[in-house]
């Protein structure tokens, strides 16, 4: 067992119970107890109660200079409806190397949207005995990151409609004058936000009086585009009514109706900001630089040019810093930023990446997951995640079951919510060597960048030992550094010590350097190729949209951005009902729009939902609170 002060002996009963029953019979540690643990003094954190804390980003200041530990992302297969359990994996893994291989470590997760906690999904700590406490409270609004980006994106969207209707009742010199209204003496000033547009203008004057009639046009009308809007108003819950809304229909607005929407809050480029963004600084400089659309004339308007940039900095201002939390064994969580994995690169932070590689320091090890299959998770955390943050991952695990992998090799189709076939209940070696294919395809895509790979097999009480032991051959055959079978939602981390030996080996065994999938410079099509050539598709076919919109993202000057595909997950190529590794396809590309403050733009392949809706009987009917004790029960 560790040395650590914090680690609990987990006591495992069989069959396993709920999850939330599981978590409710885990007394947690003071979270000041945890953070201890990493020679974090009170003044590196501030607490949210007794099991929380937000980590300051002060505390990298304090550890600059100060060496590294081994990183690790956690990705997989393409999974079924039911996941595969890679947060339970990256869970149960960090529970092996810090409760029982005596390592210091930091698991590095997503921070759950709500929409799926009562829709269709559940919550997103793990599962079993590997899990991050408490469970409700990281399941729900933690410290409140999710709401802020929810009062930003919405501030935002509000000056975008507001600014159009101001613009469209008022002269060029009215407008000045209401921008820059007088002082007591009697003076007009230009705020500070102000000069951020008169530069990109290319106006050096200090003064509003000083401008040219031309100059006050250019300065004061935005003149935006209402068709080229892409900045959709968001909350934190699935509510498909509001996909398509229209607004502007009270009397006072005289007209201003136009078509918009609501998007799920994870959905928000703010999110996307939030989990790319590096410091306090370069955060204010991405938020000002998000584009909400063009003007009239084809150029593109910006947070900044709206005055709200820094506004929206100050909604985000604690936000920024991640979460210190706990799992099952008592070892340490950040839990930072949850972007959507499709239109997004669901990914978690790079601050909290930064943050726990310094504190466990050389040795130690930060273990993080990529949302989704490793073509959609692992390729964004390499190609955006790691460009943006500098950071060099030496391992990437991929996580695999039994039932999936039948699922690839022609099994029948797996839907959430109905009993699995017997196929997938039944020993089937064969079912399960032919679907080796699809994490055969994910193990040489991912070695390709540099790592070593380790393949999870996150055991089933159904697999037989010969359906894991073709998987383990398959995986060697196929180039992993190594493939180990797990049980952690059964056992916790002494479930996974021999998968924690494996990642441990796979990392002091690196020999390359991190190798992108394409260089920044090339065309946005010759990235989009490059990325389509990954999942097995022989040709590219773009949409007279898409076509359009490349054309005028490269004409702006945003060519040089990484790639964010949003595809389906739950196969290589965009039609969700082909399984295994298909090739010879020809990728469509539907649109393409752009993440700009983020930092990437992003095709889509197919119609993408940003906005989930509930199911006929969603996991609300299961929630409820034991009034005598206060707890939650029902989370899943």
């Amino acid at each position: 067992m560790s040395s650590s002060k914090t680690v609990r002996k987990l006591q495992v009963v069989s069959p396993v119970p709920a999850d939330i029953d599981i978590a409710n019979s885990v007394q947690p540690l003071h979270i000041s107890e945890i953070a201890n643990e990493l020679n974090l003094s009170p003044n590196h954190y501030d607490l949210y109660g007794k099991y929380k804390a937000k980590v300051l980003l002060s505390v990298l200041d304090e550890v600059e200079g100060s060496k590294d530990g081994y990183y690790v992302v956690v990705g997989g297969i393409t999974p079924t409806p039911l996941g595969e359990g890679k947060s339970t994996t990256t869970v149960g893994l960090c529970q092996a190397l810090g409760a029982f291989l005596d390592k210091k470590v930091v698991t590095c997760l997503r921070q759950p949207s709500q929409g799926p906690t009562f829709g269709i999904k559940g919550g997103a700590a793990g599962g079993g005995y590997s899990q991050v406490i408490p469970m409700d409270e990281f399941n729900l609004h933690l410290t409140g990151d999710i709401h802020a980006i929810t009062a930003a994106n919405n501030l935002l969207a509000a000056a975008i409609d507001t600014r159009i209707f101001h613009e469209s009742t008022q002269s060029d010199k009215a407008l000045l004058n209401r921008l820059c209204p007088p002082n007591k003496e009697g003076k007009r000033s230009f705020s500070n936000i102000m000069f951020r547009r008169l530069k990109k203008l290319g106006i050096s004057k200090t003064r509003p009086e000083e401008l040219t009639p031309q100059e006050v046009k250019k300065f004061a009308r935005l003149d935006i585009d209402p068709d080229s809007l892409t900045w959709r108003r968001v909350m934190d819950v699935n509510d498909r009514f509001l996909r398509k809304i229209t607004i502007g229909q009270g009397p006072e607005e005289k007209g201003m109706v136009r078509e918009t929407g609501f998007d799920i809050s994870v959905a928000s480029e703010i999110m996307a900001v939030l989990a790319l963004t590096t410091s306090l600084a370069d955060m204010r400089e991405r938020l000002g630089n998000m584009v909400i659309g063009n003007s009239k004339a084809g150029d593109p308007v910006t947070a900044d040019d709206l005055g709200v940039g820094g506004a929206l900095t100050v909604l985000m201002k604690d936000a920024i810093n991640p979460t210190l939390m706990q799992t099952l064994e008592g070892t340490p969580v950040l839990v930072h930023a949850g972007p959507f994995a499709n239109i997004a690169h669901g990914n978690s932070s790079i601050v909290a990446d930064k943050i726990a590689l310094k504190l466990v320091g050389p040795g130690g090890f930060v273990v993080t997951e990529a949302g989704f299959g490793a073509d959609i998770g692992t390729e964004k955390f390499m190609n955006i995640k790691c460009r943006y943050s500098g950071l060099t991952p030496q391992c990437a695990v991929i996580v695999a079951t039994i039932r999936a992998l039948k699922m690839h090799g022609g099994g029948p189709e797996v839907i959430a919510g109905k009993p699995l076939d017997h196929a997938y209940l039944n020993e089937n070696v064969a079912l399960v060597e032919a679907g080796c294919v699809n994490l055969a395809r994910h193990i040489s895509n991912t070695k390709a960048y540099g790592v070593n790979v380790v393949v999870a097999v996150n055991m089933f009480s159904t697999d037989s030992e010969a359906e894991l032991s073709a998987v383990r051959n398959a995986a060697l055959a196929a180039g992993a550094y190594d493939a180990v079978i797990c049980t952690h939602h059964a056992h916790g981390g002494k479930g996974a010590v021999d998968l924690g030996i494996a990642v441990q080996k796979a990392c002091e065994n690196v020999t390359q350097p991190l190798r992108f999938l394409y260089p920044l410079d090339t065309g946005i099509k010759e990235k989009i190729e490059a990325i389509a050539g990954s999942y097995g598709a022989s040709g590219v076919e773009y949409s007279e949209q898409a076509d359009k919109q490349i054309e005028m993202y490269s004409k702006q000057g945003f060519s040089g951005l990484p790639i964010c595909m949003a595809k389906t997950q739950y196969s290589f190529s965009h039609e969700a009902s082909k399984k295994g590794a298909p090739t010879g396809f020809t990728l469509p590309i539907r649109d393409v729009r752009a993440s700009i403050g983020a930092g990437f733009i992003y095709p889509l392949v197919g119609t993408m939902s940003t906005m989930p809706g509930l199911p006929t009987r969603p996991c609300f009917y299961d929630i409820d609170l034991d009034t005598a004790t206060g707890k939650v029960i029902g989370l899943s």
